[in-house]
């Protein structure tokens, strides 16, 4: 096995001398003609979905590089500090270019973890989960590169696959993209709970963290290299997120006392109404509550002698998915982070994961209709959108509800599992040698 073959020790052991009809250079073309039809969204649709890059990211490169003011460093930052590296990366071929630049960033980032993905092309998961995110990108349209998170997902996506074999290796990408973006370290906590190396695991999250925050305090970052845990605890209700579902629907429907503004501070659209401060303050409690919730049922399902690779996936999906359900936050490109964990469902456990992959297309294709294409309808609070919005926001609920009910069922003992158990699973954070091959099964015919 090369060293970058990493998605064959996913699955290669259960697909093994299975012919895989698609071609590389077939998926390839696809992923060119996917990002093509992104860039041209990008560029021409409704609703701005370059605003970000164009105004505010614009404006934190050109302060940094004339510097005004670097964000993370010398003020505060939205973002953790490394988000930096990629908004000045950018700047690269001019201010003119910058928005051309940044997509190009993504796209190369996207190519990369898409060339991990499919491998050397013998590894038929690989190849099914490769044109998932294909169609995945396709559905949730230009914002899927529009936005910081264009970066993390491909590291994260990369990460996993490494995390494998390279337990460290992939620990460390997964920290460096959690300091562009923090989703990333939902999938961190995971990998330390089903890890046999969790120890080693909590080391270099920790020292790569490190290193990261003294780089940052020897540049003269002081308190502002941990501003961003402030500027997103002190956000109101956005729009977009479940819990504001209460009062736009009060909006919608004319009832006195809501109602949308923009906050020119963080250049967002938000809601007010009567008991919205006591969300506001209760929302950052209870998500932290459902992540120790989660976290407690999956030790119990460990300690009940659950298969750590199959827990994985599904523990990595709801705490991703609890980050953008039980968030006072809400933006269109949360849904970007559902990749990650759905492309590691299809590695690991292949059919089993059909209905969050299934789901997961549903709610990106339900995303890019609210964003960007009919935006200016959910401000003025139209009814119709409105019901878009909470049929997207309900499916991530259900789609939560699922994972949590899969890692429930991980440590239910093998002869009451069911036929979800009889998929076998990639053994991979056990150090155990494999075990003697089966005759091949239904369940392995895919």
């Amino acid at each position: 096995m090369g060293r970058w073959s990493v998605p064959e020790s996913v699955a290669e052991r259960l697909d093994a001398g299975r012919s895989v009809p698609v071609p590389r250079t077939l998926l390839w073309v696809g992923f060119a003609l996917v990002h093509g039809m992104l860039w041209w969204l990008a560029f021409t649709s409704s609703g701005w979905p370059l605003g970000d890059v164009e105004v505010v990211y614009l404006g934190w490169a050109t302060d940094a590089a004339s510097g005004v003011d670097v964000a993370g460093i010398t003020t505060s930052f939205v973002y953790p500090v490394l988000a930096l590296l990629p908004i000045l990366a950018s700047l690269a071929f001019g201010p003119d270019l910058y928005a051309a630049t940044w997509l190009g960033l993504g796209t190369l980032l996207n190519a990369g973890a898409f060339a991990l993905l499919i491998g050397r092309g013998r590894n038929r998961r690989g190849q099914v989960a490769a044109a998932w995110w294909l169609g995945f990108l396709l559905l949730l349209g230009p914002i899927a590169l529009a936005r910081i998170d264009a970066v993390t997902v491909p590291l994260a996506i990369a990460a996993l696959l490494l995390v494998g074999t390279r337990p460290v290796w992939g620990t460390v990408l997964l920290t460096l993209a959690a300091w562009v973006k923090i989703w990333p370290v939902a999938l961190a906590i995971a990998l330390f709970v089903v890890s046999k190396d969790r120890w080693r695991v909590l080391a270099a999250a920790a020292g790569t963290s490190l290193a990261i925050v003294l780089v940052a305090l020897g540049l003269g970052s002081r308190s502002n290299v941990l501003s961003f845990v402030s500027e997103q605890t002190n956000r109101g209700i956005q729009i977009e997120s479940p819990v504001a579902g209460i009062w736009l629907w009060q909006a919608a429907l004319g009832l006195p006392g809501s109602y949308l503004y923009f906050d020119r501070q963080i250049f967002t659209f938000q809601i007010i109404g009567t008991g919205t401060n006591v969300a506001i303050a209760a929302m950052t409690p209870l998500l932290a509550l459902c992540v120790v919730a989660v976290l407690l049922l999956a030790w119990h399902t460990v300690r009940a002698g659950a298969e750590p690779a199959a827990l994985f996936p599904p523990l990595a999906l709801a705490l991703v998915l609890i980050l953008i359900v039980v968030n006072k936050v809400g933006s269109p490109q949360f849904t970007t982070w559902l990749a990650a964990p759905v492309i590691l469902g299809l590695l690991v456990r292949g059919r089993a994961w059909r209905f969050p992959a299934v789901l997961g297309l549903v709610i990106a294709a339900l995303t890019q209709v609210i964003y960007p294409h009919l935006y200016e309808f959910l401000l003025v609070a139209d009814p119709v959108m409105v019901l878009v919005l909470t049929v997207r926001n309900a499916l991530e609920g259900v789609l939560l509800g699922w994972t949590v009910w899969q890692i429930r069922m991980c440590g239910t003992p093998p002869e009451r599992a069911g036929p979800a158990r009889a998929l076998p699973a990639p053994r991979l954070f056990l150090t155990l040698p494999p075990p003697a091959p089966l005759p091949p099964t239904p369940d392995q015919k895919e």
